[in-house]
């Protein structure tokens, strides 16, 4: 017996159409389950989506990719049919066999700006996986098992659909776009359009780069790279841990497993650090703090909130911390190795030139230990145990 069809449909702020949709797709696939991925909407989408016979998986506002990947996990096996809430018009040819990743382009074109986006995003899935799309910003999409499979979890925001076709591509599957008699609500060419079509450029752009999964399986990403203005050396020692390390965590782990890019990592830094303050204390400041803040960056905005915390007190560049924050915090992307090493790394340097003699040794001894406690115990485990730190610690966060 074939697997039910699921239509995974990605809304917010929608209550004035999303009804409409879930009772055509209704209509039209009668035997499919209709999900609703409810994005932290602020007005009635949810109970309207509900009334109309969809199930609703009610999510903070996070993103459309993060929305859709968090929803996919309460679906059953088999075949995806991902629709936008404002949708109108019939899907079936979309669902009929032939592709793994079948995608609706529209027939006629309605409304929109200067098209920049679209070629971005057409550009980006050429120069990434040699294939011509026609539509790479299309919401409605036909994914088999395998190409399921292949996409999720997704890039975040609406980079998703870029980089889906990326992955579908790249895993060597079926791709195919078919025109189809379809409306949508379009965006104009007004403030709150361009912004939109702003936040869908930069959305693709962020997600055909190197990516990581966080804590709760949402596919991120990866932006430490931006520090490298302001600390090129421990970046790039960083990224490449981000790009080529394997499973292990923790200095022991790395250790135990011989050379791997933790290991170079481990001896790259300190060295770095000691040929540019030319002195072990300040090659001991620089690796440590390093560490400690890699260890730490198991949540989002938590390196961050505690580079901004102790930055003011050596006068460590504070900039792009501040301009990343927002995307972190919200889980739109991820700093990685690269990020929260290079944090390290510039509190280290700005720390040398602040501290001598008795207060080294202090910072020293008090990073030392706060990386011993890494090893030995689990930073959440702590920080969710004292009230006040729990609270700081979900500042700002969705």
């Amino acid at each position: 017996m074939a697997d039910r069809l699921t239509v995974l449909v990605a809304a917010r702020d929608e209550e004035r159409s999303i009804g409409t949709t879930v009772a055509a797709l209704r209509s039209a696939f009668p035997e499919a389950e209709i999900l609703v991925a409810d994005d932290g909407s602020r007005d009635g989408t949810a109970d309207a989506a509900e009334r109309a016979g969809a199930r609703v998986v009610r999510l903070p506002r996070l993103g459309k990719g993060q929305a859709l990947t968090l929803a996919e996990r309460e679906a059953g096996p088999g075949p995806l049919l991902l629709c936008d809430a404002d949708l109108e018009g019939d899907l079936e040819p979309l669902v009929e066999d032939g592709a793994d990743l079948a995608v609706a382009a529209f027939r006629e074109r309605q409304g929109g700006g200067l098209g920049i986006a679209k070629r971005a995003g057409r550009e980006l899935i050429r120069l990434c996986s040699g294939y011509e799309a026609r539509e790479p910003l299309s919401g409605q999409r036909a994914l088999s098992p395998a190409a399921r499979a292949a996409c999720f979890p997704l890039a975040p925001g609406f980079g998703c659909e870029v980089r889906m076709t990326i992955d579908a591509v790249r895993a060597g599957l079926r791709v195919e776009e078919r025109e189809l008699p379809l409306r949508h609500r379009a965006t104009g060419r007004d403030l709150g359009g361009f912004l939109h079509r702003g936040r869908q450029l930069l959305d693709a752009v962020l997600a055909c780069g190197p990516t990581a999964t966080n804590h709760r399986g949402l596919r991120l990403p990866l932006v430490g790279w931006v520090f490298a203005a302001r600390e090129p050396v421990v970046t790039a020692i960083g990224l490449a841990d981000d790009l080529l390390s394997g499973p292990e965590r923790g200095v022991r782990t790395h250790l135990r497993a011989g050379l791997t890019t933790g290991t170079i990592k481990a001896v790259a830094i300190p060295l770095y650090g000691l040929a540019r303050t030319r002195s072990v204390s300040g090659a001991l400041l620089v690796a440590l703090a390093a560490n400690f803040f890699n260890q730490l960056d198991t949540r989002p905005g938590r390196a961050l909130k505690a580079y901004l915390a102790v930055a003011p007190l050596v006068r460590a560049p504070l900039v792009p911390v501040v301009l990343v924050a927002p995307y972190d915090l919200r889980e739109m992307t991820m700093l990685g190795d690269a990020g929260s090493n290079a944090l390290g790394a510039l509190l280290g340097l700005s720390s040398v030139d602040r501290f001598t003699g008795r207060g080294r040794k202090l910072a020293i001894a008090a990073l030392a230990g706060l990386n011993l406690l890494g090893e030995t115990r689990s930073f959440n485990e702590l920080i969710e145990r004292s009230p006040f730190l729990s609270r700081l610690d979900q500042m700002g966060r969705p």
